[in-house]
């Protein structure tokens, strides 16, 4: 569906994207993660045609977007971060401004407005002034106005940052349905849980580099690893580099009484770690295994350590 190769932007002697290269598959979510000032909405915006590059190339679906721009664009929707709209106007109105714009008849208007308002569970809504809709409806209709043209790929820019818990959670519902309904997601953000609940696939960025892009199964399966976290009596550091040095353990990292410990095989981290602490003499308050997430891969990858 889309193809990014060796994509460079730069602002003066400012380098904001350093050659980035990633697919996205045809009908997927895509989860496009990384910190604030990673480089994330410079890509979006080069993606949806805001603004240019200085090297490399995008393909969709087989056609360079360099000698195609046009024909590429009405194939795409797009949600900004803050998207923002007349605020005296309905949702019919405005729609109806749009549809207008793009040349559509009145009668093809109205029909287009009530299916996507009903996508998004507008519809009871749509008589109300935009001004006065909620965060959570304002990033819904901003959806519907995205799709309004039909798009085969929708680009979203942090759709859930400024959202309540509600909120957040009515906009993943509709990015599961949008699958559904066989358009491909673009989905950019800083918030890792919303990328594990909605993902198939994941490209992590940071300082305009691409750290991994794969599979997000495939990537839980690579990288993340047991993890112990042990409180003691004591400071750690003295048990720490008793445990650190068995083979089993790729990492510890202590603060003050608190350790956490990296291991390769949780088998014998079951059976060996418990005796091994008790034979050090080390007075244990609480003992855990962690639920890795998301956030391990993340954390690990930004920090360039695959053991913190």
């Amino acid at each position: 569906m889309l193809r990014v190769e060796g994509l460079k932007k730069s602002y003066k002697d400012f380098e904001v994207l350093k050659g980035i290269d990633f697919e996205v598959p045809k009908g997927c979510i895509y989860g496009f993660l990384g910190k604030n000032g990673a480089g994330k909405t410079t890509t979006m915006n080069i993606l949806t045609g805001l603004i240019g590059f200085n090297g490399g190339n995008v393909f969709y679906d087989g056609k360079s977007f360099k000698d195609n721009k046009r024909s590429i664009l009405s194939m795409i929707g797009y949600v900004p971060q803050d998207p923002v709209f007349y605020g005296y106007m309905n949702a019919y109105e405005y729609l109806k401004f749009i549809g207008g714009l793009s040349g559509m008849v009145e009668l093809d208007i109205k029909r287009r407005s009530e299916e996507v308002l009903s996508i998004v569970g507008l519809k009871e809504a749509a008589k109300r002034k935009v001004g006065g809709y909620s965060g959570g409806m304002l990033q819904r209709f901003a959806i519907a106005v995205a799709l309004f043209n039909r798009p085969k790929m929708l680009f979203l820019d942090e759709p859930t940052s400024s959202l309540d818990p509600q909120g957040r959670m009515e906009i993943l519902s509709l990015i599961k349905e949008l699958k559904e309904q066989g358009i491909t997601v673009f989905f950019s953000t800083h918030i890792l849980n919303d990328i594990e609940r909605v993902c198939d696939q994941v490209t992590i960025l940071d300082k305009g580099v691409v750290l991994v892009s794969d599979e997000l199964k495939a990537l839980k399966d690579k990288y993340i690893k047991p993890i112990y976290d042990i409180e003691l009596e004591e400071p750690c550091e003295e048990v720490a580099a008793k445990i650190k040095s068995l083979e089993w353990v790729q990492n510890v990292v202590c603060h003050n009484t608190m350790m956490s410990v990296y291991v390769s095989d949780i088998e014998a981290s079951k059976t060996k770690l418990l005796g091994i602490m008790a034979d050090s003499g080390a007075a244990v308050i609480s003992y855990s295994l962690r639920k890795s997430d998301l956030e391990d891969i993340f954390i690990r990858l930004v920090n360039s350590d695959e053991n913190l």
